[in-house]
């Protein structure tokens, strides 16, 4: 069931959007630009993000580029439901480090009429779905699936190598650790392990 909210003498209904792809292909930033843009349009906007990605910030979603807005950390993606006020618009980075909660949790934002936005790596490092992302996609009114550029080849890229070792699932890193690779250049990367 939809809920409408009024914003200003027209009804909305909630809904989700879910901004994915590789490493370095500029989720975060159209996450950023999608909450600016609703900001200026007056909307009542919240941003969360894991605890566990501390990167750049503790507090504050924050690009490659490094333009950055604030937001509130959360352990699980229940949190988010517990943290959020009166509010339009709310924003979620890193989807991929929640738990599948966060399916449920985003259809109970948008079913509360809220426009719930969501960016995350859609495939882990081995080129595998990641984390509720998939999911996400498959409840989502909209997804935007955005590209880098492959540092072999120059092609649209869509997979995120693991320049390290580590093995672990959830490895925080940055160029140094990850590179953007096209389907061609991961496969020849993959069949030489």
């Amino acid at each position: 069931m939809f809920i409408e909210k009024d914003l200003g003498g027209h009804r909305q209904k909630g809904w989700i959007e879910v901004i994915c792809g590789s490493m370095f292909s500029g989720k975060t930033e159209e996450l950023i630009r999608r909450l600016n843009r609703a900001r200026i349009a007056k909307q009542r906007v919240e941003i969360f993000k894991p605890v566990i990605d501390n990167r750049y910030s503790n507090e504050d979603v924050v690009s490659h580029d490094e333009n950055s807005i604030r937001s509130t950390p959360v352990d699980t993606a229940s949190n988010i439901l517990l943290l959020t006020g009166d509010v339009d618009v709310i924003g979620i980075d890193e989807a991929q480090f929640f738990d599948n909660a966060l399916i449920e949790v985003c259809q109970k934002l948008a079913n509360m009429g809220i426009r719930v936005i969501v960016a995350g790596l859609d495939m882990d490092f081995k080129g595998n779905p990641f984390g509720p992302v998939p999911g996400l996609m498959a409840v989502a009114e909209f997804v935007t699936k955005v590209h880098a550029i492959c540092m072999k080849c120059g092609n649209l890229a869509n997979f995120s190598h693991r320049l390290t070792v580590e093995e672990k699932l959830v490895v925080l890193g940055e160029k140094n650790e990850y590179e953007p690779l096209c389907r061609e250049c991961f496969n020849k990367i993959k069949n030489r392990k």
